[in-house]
């Protein structure tokens, strides 16, 4: 063979290698961002997480990450116990609060204003091997918005969630309960911005006797705006994920639908 023959060839192999090394780059996935700027009922955004999960499973819509901040309410997991809730339902309504049982997974906790609530409808497989890495995922982004703030975040063995030190103990920042039916993601995670954290001292949060729950506000001795911290998830979730979002209007979330779709609809009272 001449020369110039090798030297095409060689050159032919150097495109496929770097042919080759850009298809193992992985791709951004794209998914639809939903931010809403008021707090949302629990019903109805339970309402619309089951929606969205049920297009999600049947290819009919994409990944969607839900952010919004709940009015107040108790939501009681799959572990919960008596013992976590010994005031009762009637003391516990009688603060102003719901009361919601819920399929996902961990113990009692409140959601309120001032909290970052984060609902992804992931089709897992395309990002996590399974449950327990899709998990420790959420951790990461948790983890990565807290110290965006200045504060050392961290996880805790066997207890699910995010961790910051706080006059010498561990304190819970961010919670994480999730549920996967057939592939697809549902519930999520919680952050504490700013909110009013005297709900916590009617319940055993997550199940964690003598556990202590903080916010990004108290750590810092200041105000933190929730609408910089859902930013914040926003940015870290696409990162970690790996990937691209597409806003919507929460007022458009019903247009995408089949005509055999059912409509969102706000449930006063839910049990599942």
């Amino acid at each position: 063979m001449s020369l110039a023959g090798e030297s095409q060839r060689e050159q032919g192999f150097q495109e496929l290698g770097q042919k080759s090394e850009a298809l193992s780059i992985p791709s951004s996935h794209r998914g639809t961002l939903v931010n809403f700027s008021e707090p949302v009922p629990y019903a109805e955004a339970w309402a619309l997480q089951k929606q969205l999960q049920e297009e999600r499973i049947a290819e009919r819509r994409g990944d969607v990450l839900l952010l919004l901040e709940h009015s107040p309410v108790y939501t009681l997991g799959r572990t919960t116990q008596r013992s976590h809730w010994d005031c009762g339902e009637e003391a516990l309504r009688q603060t102003g609060a719901d009361l919601h049982f819920v399929d996902r997974g961990g113990s009692i906790t409140y959601h309120g204003p001032g909290q970052v609530i984060g609902y992804p409808i992931l089709k897992l497989s395309g990002y996590c091997s399974g449950p327990k890495q899709y998990v420790r995922k959420l951790e990461d982004v948790l983890i990565h918005i807290v110290l965006r703030w200045g504060i050392e975040a961290y996880r805790l063995e066997k207890k699910p969630g995010v961790w910051v030190r706080r006059d010498g103990v561990d304190a819970k920042i961010g919670a994480i309960g999730v549920r996967i039916d057939r592939g697809v993601t549902i519930h999520g995670f919680a952050l504490n911005a700013d909110l009013d954290l005297s709900p916590f001292s009617h319940i055993t949060p997550c199940g964690l006797a003598q556990s202590r729950i903080t916010s990004l506000a108290e750590v810092r001795q200041s105000g933190v705006s929730s609408s910089i911290v859902s930013q914040q998830v926003a940015e870290e979730f696409a990162h970690v994920f790996n990937i691209r979002w597409t806003n919507l209007s929460p007022d458009t979330m019903g247009q995408k639908q089949t005509p055999h779709d059912h409509r969102l609809a706000s449930v006063s009272r839910l049990h599942t």
